[in-house]
Order: C-alpha cells, then sequence, then structure tokens
C-alpha cells in the first residue's frame, strides 16, 4: 500500500459574505509574518543565528498578532517562515551572494492577504452541504461569530468524502478568496493488465496515444480557439490589471484546466479498457529551449501562442496522479528522435515526414500519420525492439487512429462523430 497526497482547489459560492472575514485573516498572517520576520532579523544581528519554528513559536505565542488567528493558523505562518530563512540561509552557506533572506509582506502601505493555513482543529467539515468551517482567533471573534463559514464547489469529478482532508488553506487569488483542500488517502490498485501504451505530447494534437495495434488523437483545437479568444478579448481592455481583464483570465485558466483534467481522465480510462500498465510519455522538457544560437526559440506569432498557452507540465501532473489511482505507471522518456524514425522498421530519416500530418518510410513504404508514429516510438521505448519482425504485422492502424474530440456541450472528449462543435 501507498499513501498519496492531492490537493484539490475549490471556488467559494458564498464569496461575498465571507471575503471581509477572510480578509481580517489574510491581514492578520502578514502582519504576524511581520513580526516574525522582524524578531528574527534581531537575532541574527545579535548571535548570527536563525530561530527555528519552535524558537519562533515560543516567542510570539502570547504577542497580540498571534491570537489574531486560530493557534494552528499562526504556528503554520511562523513555520512558513522559518522554512524561507533556512532556504536563504542553506544558499548562503553554499557561496551565494545574490541570495536573499525573506523580506517582509508588504504592499504600499498595507499589508497583501496572506494565505491562511487550517490544520485538524482549526476547520470542520460538512460534506452533506459542502462548506467548511474555518476558525478565527481569539481576537477576531465577535460576539458569536468565532468561525467562517464557507459554501465551496469543486470539479464535478473530485469527491472530498472519499479523502481524508489533511489541511484547508483560504488563498487569495485573482481579487477573491478560494479554497485548498490538502488531502491524502492510501491506495493499493491492481494494475489493469501489462499492456503498455504511449502517448506523443504536441501542439496541433495534444496528445497522441499508441496502443500497438491501434491509436487515438485528441485534437488540441479546443483549447486554440479559447486562447485566441480571450487573448483578442483581453486586448480590448483599457487595462491588463482592471476587473474584465482579471476576469477573464480567470475563466480562460478555469477553461483550460478543465480541458487538462477531462483530457488526462480520458486518456486513463481508455488504458483501462485495454488493460494498459504502464504509460509511456515523451517529456517535453526542452520544449521552451533556447535556439541554436542561444536566443529564445521562436515559433511565429501564432506557434508561440499555442506553445505557451499550454500548460505541458500541469497536464502531465495530472496524468500521473490519475494513472496512479488505477494502477498504471507513468514513466517520461525522451522524444529525441521519435519523430524521425519509422515506427515500423527502425530506419531513421531527417526528410521522412513529408508534410506536418505524414510520415512515409523510404525503407520500408510505411505510410503513418506523423504523430502516432511518434507515440509509437515513444512505446517501444520500454519494451524490445518491434521493428525485427520482418515487417509481417498490419501497421494499417499507424495511417488511420481514432480521433477524440472536446465536446463543449457535454464538457468531455467523445468520438468525433458524436460531438457537435459550439462557439467559445
Amino acid at each position: 500500500m501507498s499513501r498519496t497526497i492531492r490537493t484539490f482547489e475549490a471556488t467559494i459560492q458564498n464569496q461575498r459574505q465571507v471575503r471581509d472575514a477572510l480578509d481580517q485573516l489574510g491581514w492578520a498572517a502578514s502582519k504576524l509574518w511581520n513580526v516574525g520576520r522582524y524578531y528574527a532579523q534581531e537575532l541574527w544581528d545579535e548571535t548570527g543565528d536563525i530561530p527555528d519554528d519552535g524558537e519562533l513559536k515560543a516567542e510570539l505565542k502570547t504577542h497580540e498578532r498571534y491570537t489574531d488567528l486560530h493557534s494552528q493558523s499562526s504556528q503554520r505562518v511562523l513555520e512558513e517562515l522559518a522554512e524561507a530563512f533556512n532556504g536563504w540561509f542553506g544558499k548562503r552557506r553554499n557561496g551565494d551572494d545574490r541570495a536573499r533572506p525573506p523580506g517582509y509582506r508588504k504592499n504600499g502601505d498595507s499589508h497583501p492577504r496572506s494565505t491562511v493555513s487550517f490544520k485538524a482543529a482549526g476547520f470542520k467539515h460538512d460534506t452533506q452541504f459542502t462548506r467548511v468551517r474555518l476558525s478565527k482567533g481569539r481576537n477576531l471573534k465577535e460576539h458569536r461569530s468565532d468561525f467562517i463559514l464557507c459554501e465551496y464547489h469543486t470539479r464535478p469529478d473530485v469527491d472530498l468524502t472519499e479523502w481524508d482532508i489533511q489541511q484547508v488553506r483560504a488563498v487569495y487569488k485573482r481579487d477573491e478568496w478560494r479554497l485548498q483542500f490538502v488531502c491524502r488517502t492510501t491506495i493499493d490498485p491492481d494494475p489493469p493488465g501489462e499492456d503498455v501504451a504511449g502517448v506523443d505530447l504536441g501542439i496541433c494534437n495534444f496528445a497522441t496515444v499508441s496502443f500497438g495495434g491501434e491509436s487515438l488523437l485528441y485534437p488540441g483545437g479546443a483549447l486554440k480557439e479559447d486562447e485566441y479568444y480571450f487573448t483578442k478579448k483581453k486586448a480590448k481592455c483599457d487595462d491588463s490589471s482592471s476587473r474584465e481583464a482579471t476576469r477573464l483570465d480567470r475563466k480562460r485558466t478555469g477553461r483550460r484546466t478543465h480541458f487538462l483534467h477531462v483530457l488526462s481522465k480520458s486518456i486513463v480510462e481508455e488504458c483501462v479498457e485495454r488493460g494498459v500498465g504502464t504509460l509511456v510519455v515523451g517529456d517535453l522538457g526542452g520544449i521552451r529551449d533556447d535556439d541554436e544560437n542561444g536566443g529564445s526559440r521562436n515559433r511565429g506569432d501564432h506557434g508561440n501562442l499555442d506553445l505557451h498557452g499550454w500548460a505541458f507540465d500541469r497536464f502531465t501532473t495530472l496524468l500521473d496522479y490519475k494513472a496512479e489511482a488505477e494502477g498504471i505507471d507513468v514513466e517520461l522518456v525522451s522524444e529525441r528522435d521519435t519523430s524521425k524514425s519509422c515506427s515500423a522498421c527502425g530506419h531513421t530519416d531527417d526528410n521522412q515526414r513529408v508534410e506536418r500530418g505524414l510520415y512515409v518510410c523510404k525503407m520500408c513504404e510505411t505510410v503513418a500519420n506523423a504523430d502516432v508514429n511518434g507515440a509509437e516510438n515513444i512505446r517501444q521505448k520500454v519494451l524490445p525492439s518491434l521493428a525485427t519482425d520482418g515487417g509481417d504485422r498490419d501497421n494499417g492502424w499507424l495511417a488511420q487512429p481514432a480521433v477524440h474530440l472536446f465536446d463543449r456541450s457535454e464538457g468531455a472528449f467523445a468520438p468525433r462523430e458524436q460531438v457537435v462543435n459550439r462557439e467559445p
């Protein structure tokens, strides 16, 4: 058995009712950070030592700023401060003269809203009515109002009753408060089977999956439409930090996150159906690397928008934990030469990709969808060579992948013939 920890973010449905109370806590957390920061600096100046979190808690537990928050929330603020100081001191010790100690939390003449963490004794979760009660500190309690009752909403695929909630965090993002549930569970799933699938990530087709006899394409058209649409709408805003611009950013981020979640979920479901126990993913770690002259690699206006608007790392993370829950291992492998080599015979030639979506091998005359060929090469990286069977395998599936499109009306992926396209 293994323990897994996940963080699920939720929107607060009664934002107007709880905003002022959460603001008080956020400001109090910043003030406590600054008090601790001042004490740590004084101790450093006098002794050359950095106080650990235990020393900070002992010194400040009677301070009025400490009692603005629930005791466990105050403890977490000071723990984070100690962690920040230790990180700085470690860099300094290793000779990094540019490293700077953690600063004070200031926003002009005011304090920013810091994240407030609630451990087990600081929150109570109501699963029936999807709400959570967050405790205030003694100084901020007014009459009977000694807690903040937040009604929340998570993604449809998240069921918090299946998890042990370890911590709740109130986080101020894009001009609103949100909740983060840090959860733990114990899992020990049996793998669906022993087969291997390969995943090629790209720009035109966000993901292409090869199962070694059939293949699936997941075009990123819906995601590109959103990127173009929201970029154009935001360009009409007078101020990039205006309320309308912030609203557009929030909506774009939400739609992109949903797209990545349902895509990763769909791929894992297809793997379970086919008895896949290992999912091999091409590592795009170098996709944003500089060009050969040391400058930033430029792919044109549309290419750069497509590339940088997509969170490949985020998608891989989502795919990894969804696969883990089903007992599927995820391996990252280099994509080197996977677009140049023939997955049928192994011949490599820089000129075999005759156009963007077509791959033709000059050696064995295999015709394949270029992305499917790449996905199959990725799959073969963890298998014995499949290119030594004398060409007896039927390779027609390489050229005829099934296509699953994002259905806006359903918010999910489905076979192309079932999808009705809608405007953004």
